[in-house]
C-alpha cells in the first residue's frame, strides 16, 4: 500500500491485476525450471498490457522478472519474445521513484538516523543500490549510515536460509552487527526477504528497533497512505 501511495503522489494511476502470483523465484532458485517456467508464463500473460510499466517493490523479484524470465524460454520463441518485452518495462520501485518523487512535499523533516541494507539483488542484479541511497539522502532530516562489509549477503538467499540454516544464521548475525554498529534508530531495505531475515534476528536478540521497507519509511516522511 505504501508503494501505491507513493506512485499516486507522483501522479500515477495504479492498475493492480488480481491474477498475479509469486514471481517464481523459489522454484527457480531450487533448480526447478519447469514450475518456474509455468509461473513466469502466467506472469507474462497477466502483465501483457504493453503500454504500462511494471513496478516491483522488491529488488529480488524485479530481478527475477527482468533478468531471469528470458532465460527460461527458447531463444526466438513467442514466449521468449514476450519475456524480453516484459523485461524492458519492469522496474524496481525505488529506482522508479527516485528521479520523480516530489521532494518539496515532504511533511516530516525531523532528524532521524537510519542504517541502510542494500541487498545482493540491489547491488549486483538490478544495480539499484545508488538510487536507494540517493532517494534517502534527498529527504530532509534523514541521516544515512551504510554498514561495513556491505557487499556481503545477509544470509537469507531465499531457500539458502532453509537448506543451510547454521551458515545462514551466522551470516545474519554478522550483517545485523554491522547494521546496528552506527547505532541507528531503524534499519531500512528495499528487499522484503532480507527485511524478514534481518528483523527476525534483531527481534530474537531483544532489540526493538524497527526494520522497515524504504517505501514505508518514505511514505511516513510524506505523511501519506493509500485509501
Amino acid at each position: 500500500m505504501d508503494a501505491i501511495a507513493l506512485l499516486e503522489l507522483c501522479n500515477y494511476q495504479i492498475v493492480f491485476p488480481q491474477a498475479q502470483t509469486c514471481c517464481g523465484q523459489p522454484p527457480y532458485n531450487s533448480g526447478e525450471a519447469s514450475p518456474a517456467k509455468d509461473v513466469a508464463w502466467h506472469t507474462i500473460q497477466v502483465f501483457s498490457d504493453k503500454k504500462l510499466p511494471v513496478i516491483v517493490p522488491s529488488a529480488s523479484c524485479a530481478a527475477m522478472i527482468k533478468h531471469h524470465y528470458p532465460t527460461l524460454f527458447d531463444t526466438g520463441s513467442t514466449e521468449h519474445k514476450q519475456a524480453i518485452e516484459l523485461s524492458s518495462r519492469t522496474y524496481e520501485l525505488i529506482e522508479f521513484l527516485e528521479p520523480i518523487l516530489p521532494y518539496n512535499k515532504q511533511s516530516d523533516s525531523s532528524h532521524t538516523h537510519i542504517s541502510l541494507h542494500r541487498s545482493c539483488s540491489a547491488l549486483r542484479e538490478m544495480e539499484v543500490a545508488e538510487p536507494w541511497l540517493s532517494i534517502l539522502r534527498k529527504l530532509d532530516g534523514v541521516e544515512v549510515s551504510l554498514p561495513t562489509l556491505e557487499q556481503e549477503c545477509c544470509g537469507f538467499g531465499g531457500t539458502f536460509a532453509i537448506k543451510s540454516p547454521e551458515i545462514s544464521a551466522a551470516m545474519t548475525a554478522d550483517k545485523c552487527e554491522h547494521l546496528l554498529s552506527p547505532n541507528p534508530q531503524s534499519i531500512l531495505s528495499g528487499d522484503c526477504g532480507c527485511l524478514l531475515n534481518i528483523s527476525g534476528h534483531i527481534k530474537h536478540s531483544g532489540d526493538k528497533r524497527p526494520c522497515t521497507h524504504i517505501a514505508r519509511f518514505i511514505a511516513q516522511r510524506f505523511g501519506i497512505q493509500h485509501d
